[in-house]
């Protein structure tokens, strides 16, 4: 027998990432619009435990679509993690009368949407984190604007590199994933680009590309790693040490999950967020919410955190081939 579902639940959580607010915007106004009462759930589960909800109104969300971050704040939880917590959060919702929850997050947060799907909370995950490691979806929000924060980074650090014929380490985020740095090292025509999906080798991968654009008038070097390959110092510190060029290791840090979105990532937040609460008001519950050829699908939440994603082999032919 399907529940029936009066009010929803919305909130962000793990990592935030850019056009977090649209796909809330998005939500909320799908769901006013659809009859739906919408809540508001501040910090993530986190606040879902503490009780910090607010109702939403169209207004509430007004002005939002270009900014970064996302206004219902995030935060992680470990009381969450535990059998204790879960039912805490489950009974949480009860309480405050929200039968359904939108989760904006990566694979952390819908693990969590899991544990409340198995306590009788219907629940829709959306795909919201820079990575762009949730395997089911081949794009995640929050990507496209991380990728041209490096790029315009990275372009401005080329000058001085270029000036003073140095390398320049660049370390991007992406946790254990390659995608950012494969983009922007091709994007920046990056010497090489180290991915944690495959193993490097300093001569092979780094210090023969080097020796070989020098034989062709190259005098400056920029490097791109991603965060789950090692540290950018280390790495420099090994190039100079090989080649006696002054190289100097940039980390990018946080700043890559800033800034207002991208058209591609409002436009994705915007349309993943009206999909969501459409499967709601169908009756199609714990489901993730995908892009695959293009195209908004979804999938059962249980099936999404079961998948793998590999590395496209072609971007890494790309990047080997026109970098040197």
């Amino acid at each position: 027998m399907l529940k029936e579902i009066k009010t929803i639940g919305v909130l962000t959580s793990g990592g935030d990432a850019p056009g977090m607010n649209a796909a809330v915007r998005a939500v909320v106004r799908t769901g006013l619009s659809k009859g739906f009462r919408m809540i508001g759930i501040e910090r993530g589960y986190n606040g879902l435990l503490n009780g910090e909800v607010r109702e939403m109104d169209l207004r509430s969300v007004s002005e939002i679509i270009h900014r970064g971050g996302t206004i219902l704040y995030t935060a992680r939880c470990l009381e969450f993690k535990t059998k204790e917590g879960q039912q805490k959060a489950a009974d949480r919702c009860r309480e405050l009368g929200i039968d359904a929850l939108v989760v904006i997050g990566g694979d952390g947060s819908f693990r969590g949407a899991k544990d409340m799907a198995a306590l009788g909370i219907p629940c829709i995950g959306i795909p919201g984190t820079i990575d762009n490691d949730i395997a089911c979806s081949e794009y995640t929000i929050g990507y496209d604007t991380a990728m041209n924060t490096a790029v315009e980074m990275v372009d401005k650090l080329r000058d001085t590199t270029q000036s003073h014929d140095r390398c320049s380490v660049v370390e991007v985020m992406g946790r254990n994933a390659g995608y950012i740095a494969l983009n922007v090292g091709i994007a920046c025509g990056a010497v090489a680009t180290l991915i944690p999906e495959r193993p490097y080798d300093l001569e092979r991968d780094i210090l023969s590309r080097m020796k070989f654009t020098q034989k062709t008038g190259k005098k400056h070097f920029i490097v791109i790693v991603a965060e789950g390959v090692g540290h950018a110092q280390d790495i420099a510190n090994e190039i100079q040490a090989a080649t006696g060029i002054d190289s100097r290791a940039t980390v990018l840090g946080h700043v890559q999950r800033g800034g207002s979105p991208t058209l591609r990532d409002r436009v994705t937040a915007s349309t993943m967020g009206y999909h969501a609460v459409a499967l709601l008001e169908r009756g199609i519950y714990n489901r993730v919410v995908a892009v695959s050829a293009d195209k908004i699908v979804d999938f059962d939440i249980n099936v999404a955190l079961s998948m793998h994603k590999t590395i496209d082999t072609f971007l890494l032919d790309v990047s080997n081939t026109i970098s040197i």
